[in-house]
């Protein structure tokens, strides 16, 4: 199986695009699958945008091929602190069709697994190994922080996360691409409002190695502190 992902898009709709460009002629081949994990709004201009082009993606080729993941931007509409175009509800009469987008939200797992790896919006608890599935809180999903590198111990498998920017979790403010950090963990978050695109990871995981994806080809992805 190759999983392509990417996550916080942020209401970034040609950047999601952009992203999707490179990805979209897969979907249609067997043994393929997209997974987004999560923060689709907020911070762009194209919030509905955005949402409205991952349900029909997921109308096309099926939810069990195009997952989407819930995040902590996802989850504030969910629970009354924000709405779809507001990241701090001040007055704002929300828009009825709003209740479509809504719905879908409230249907968005936490976690999807796959193969050896963990796709989550902010992360797991570690504290648990192999029981983080029934030991990991909600808020643990989807809000996270701050990220977690190193070897995660009692688990033999890879999260691959967003929520935290790269170049946060790097310490390089014009980092903005995929880290890995040699062990556990992959982080996607290229931060779309600075960078202005987004990361496109792909997981083989018959062969559980990790590339990223680009205009120019598909290059394995090394180590952090050994490509810089």
């Amino acid at each position: 199986m190759k999983v392509y992902c990417m996550s916080d898009i942020h209401g970034c709709l040609a950047e999601f695009e952009e992203a999707l460009s490179m990805v979209l002629d897969q979907l249609s081949k067997e043994g393929t699958k997209l997974v987004l994990l999560g923060d689709y709004i907020h911070g762009g201009p194209q919030n509905r945008g955005v949402l409205d082009k991952i349900i029909s993606l997921q109308n096309k080729y099926g939810q069990d091929k195009v997952i989407a993941l819930l995040g902590n931007h996802e989850e504030w509409v969910l629970d009354g602190t924000s709405s779809i175009d507001h990241m701090i509800i001040n007055n704002v009469d929300e828009d009825q069709d709003d209740d479509i987008y809504i719905s879908w939200i409230g249907s968005l797992p936490r976690y999807h697994v796959e193969g050896n790896t963990i796709f989550v919006h902010a992360g797991i608890d570690e504290e648990a190994g192999d029981m983080w599935e029934w030991e990991t809180g909600d808020n643990i999903f989807t809000m996270k922080y701050p990220a977690q590198t190193g070897r995660i111990d009692g688990l033999s498998m890879k999260v691959v996360a967003g929520h935290v920017g790269t170049a946060t979790i790097s310490g390089d403010p014009r980092f903005h691409d995929i880290y890995y950090d040699g062990e556990s963990h992959y982080y996607i978050d290229g931060t779309v409002l600075d960078s202005g695109f987004i990361p496109v990871l792909m997981v083989d995981t018959e062969t559980d190695k990790y590339y990223k994806v680009t205009e120019t080809g598909v290059w394995l992805i090394l180590p952090y502190d050994e490509e810089n």
